[in-house]
Order: structure tokens, then sequence, then C-alpha cells
């Protein structure tokens, strides 16, 4: 399978393990690195269809589930950053209905770092609900928390971005999708969106989605319990395995789960804040903003991933023993389901993208990133 693109020549191993993939069963994929503002690897190949009729092109869009939550996260720190939301403020301050079911006190900062405790709805929500914001928000607020909100911490799937967004909308009047590509995404070049226009559908690749075998997709086996909390998380609302190529998901804003781009937009977004919130002369956030979104909030068992342990920041993942975003101590980012993953090694100044179009088991990402990753720092040696 021949692959497209530049590759800096210090980056020749991470080509090799690159092409490898498409040897071991890649459909199609492209993977990023941009170091200390430069891109210096953008690398693209094989198909955008199961049926491998369509090119992976340079501009192809990917779907990249949980990746999306950096750029989310992002939005609602730029805002703090100017001074138009507290973090430290309750919720209710921005979103007065929120303060039902006893969270009248709950702070902003506990939607970014997955202590809230509203990892799911308890009410059964119809088809369809993920992609209509009015019916997710409200039931969102009318929701009690799962457990006290600060005294744990689990994986809020898709209700991360509904909480995040609306406190965006309610500041700004914008919803999240057009804030993100006014405000983050236009001044940068970044060709990654949240919620596409119609013009932009014909470029997405097809997914290819988790098979329906039990002993190959972990969100069926941690899903056979109804009434858990990771089991309404991934079921309710119900979305089919084919949905994620529906022109209506694509369209829709789903700041959690649905985010659509390039692996170079990604690279590109971690570049920046790799390098304190500034690349090209444009700063979209401050050195203590990323600071401050990138400090320890919650380490531990996951009370909704069944105890497998998760470390958050402020709306990014922290790297540890289980999501190893490279060798850096301080590196952070997210991966999405499926394989996707984007990071920043503030240290190294660099930025890193995967995106892909075949799915493959794991909620962290899977075995095909982490080589890439591995690559890169291979490469980076003296």
């Amino acid at each position: 399978m021949k692959v497209h693109g530049r590759c800096d020549p210090r980056f020749d191993r991470l080509r090799e393990v690159f092409e490898q993939s498409f040897e071991a069963g890649e459909v199609g994929a492209s993977v990023a690195v941009t170091l200390d503002g430069e891109a210096v690897v953008e690398l693209w190949g094989g198909c955008a269809d199961p049926e491998r009729t369509r090119p992976w092109q340079r501009d192809t869009l990917a779907y990249v589930a949980s990746t999306t939550k950096g750029p989310t996260a992002a939005c609602l720190h730029q805002l703090s950053d100017r001074g138009r939301v507290d973090l430290d403020a309750p919720v209710a301050r921005y979103w007065p209905e929120f303060a039902q079911a006893g969270k009248q006190d709950v702070p902003v900062h506990m939607l970014l770092s997955h202590r809230v405790g509203l990892p799911a709805i308890r009410r059964n929500l119809p088809r369809g609900a993920d992609r209509d914001w009015d019916v997710m928000v409200e039931a969102l607020a009318a929701e009690e928390p799962w457990w006290e909100p600060g005294k744990q911490h689990g994986y809020h799937a898709l209700t991360y971005g509904f909480l995040v967004g609306e406190v965006v909308r309610r500041v700004d009047g914008r919803s999240l999708g057009r804030y993100w590509r006014e405000e983050l995404a236009a001044p940068l070049g970044l060709d990654f969106q949240i919620g596409l226009d119609d013009a932009e559908l014909a470029r997405c690749a097809e997914m290819i989605p988790l098979p329906r075998d039990a002993d190959r997709n972990p969100m069926l086996k941690l899903t056979k319990r109804r009434d858990t909390p990771v089991a309404r998380a991934f079921t309710n609302p119900p979305i089919s395995a084919g949905s994620i190529n529906s022109e209506a998901t694509r369209r829709a804003e789903i700041p959690a789960a649905n985010g659509h781009g390039t692996a170079a937009a990604v690279s590109r977004f971690y570049g920046m804040l790799a390098r304190g919130g500034e690349l090209d002369g444009v700063r979209l956030l401050s050195p203590e903003a990323i600071e401050r979104a990138t400090r320890e909030q919650a380490c531990g068992p996951d009370a909704v991933l069944l105890g497998m342990p998760t470390r958050f920041g402020l709306g990014f993942m922290l790297t540890h023993r289980l999501v190893r975003f490279g060798r850096g101590p301080h590196n952070f980012g997210h991966p999405g389901m499926g394989g996707s993953i984007g990071f920043a090694d503030p240290d190294a100044r660099l930025g890193f993208g995967y995106v892909m179009n075949r799915m493959q088991q794991g909620f962290v990402g899977d075995a095909r990133g982490f080589a890439l990753i591995r690559a890169v720092y291979d490469s980076l040696k003296p």
C-alpha cells in the first residue's frame, strides 16, 4: 500500500511503522507530527471506504470519537482565559437550570474532570436524542448525580460534551461547534470540525465499526448490566454501530464524541498547546490556562469503567501507565474509542495526531497508535 505525504528524514522510523500498519490490515489512516510549530510529518494512505474504492486523500476527514474531547475542553478554557467563565464558580451561575437535584453548588471545573457524577441519564431517552441538544441538556440539568460530586471520578463518555458545551453556549451565545470553528479552528487553519456542513460530508471516511462479537468488542462486555452507569452511559440514548456514518450524526454537534478531522489538524492543535498556547504568531490560550488544564484532578479506579485506572486534568487525559502519551512526564491529550489519538509533549514542544477508519478494540487508543507514538520517540533519540 503506497503511503503519501511528507516526512522529515529524522522520522523515517515512523514512516516505516505506518507503512507496516497497512501490511497488517489497516484500511485507511493518517499520522502527523508538529515539532516546535513546524509540521515535520504528514502521511496518509489506504482507502476511505471498506470496499477500498476511494483512496484516502490529504483532506479526508475521519470521525475521531473521544479525541474530540480535547478541542471541546479548549473552548471552555479560552473563555476562562478571557475572563468570561470562572472555573471555580457554580455551574448554575451560567446555567441556572443545572441547580436541580442538589447540584446548585457544583463548580464548573468538575464538568471537565469527570468528577461531577453525571456520566449517564437514568430515564430512557429516545433513539437520536444524542443529536438533539435541548433534549440532552434538559435531561442533564434534571439528573441527580450518580455519586456525590467531587468524591470520585468516572468517565463521562457522551455527557461530557453537552455539559461543557452548554456552559459555552450560555456564556457566549454560540454553540460549541460554532465557537470551536470560529475561535480556535479558523485562526490556526485546523481542518477539524464538531458538526459538519453539507459541503464537508463528501470528504468523510466511512468508519468500519467495532465487531458485534463480545470477545472483540469491549463495549458489549461493559454494557451487559443495564442498571450500571457504564451501561447507561453507552446505551442511553440507543446508538447503533452504523449511525456514526449517517449524515445526521455528522451534521450534529456531539462535542464528546463526533469531531471529524485530519491527523494534521489534531497534531497542529496539540502542537499549539505544546508551545504554551501559541503557534505561527497566533495565541489562543495562555501558558497559565494550559498549566491549569493539565494539573492532575483525578487519578485511580474509574467509577464508570469498572475500576479501570484513569487520570485526568481539566478536559485532558494525563499520561500514565495505561494510556502513555509517549515518554514525556508532562504529556497530555485524548484518545478516541476505536483507535484515534492526539497528544502534546510540552517538554519536546511536540504535537501528535493519528486518525483512521477501521475501529479496533480499546476505549483508550489501541496498539496501532501507540506503535506510532513509540516510533516518534525512537526518532527523537540523539
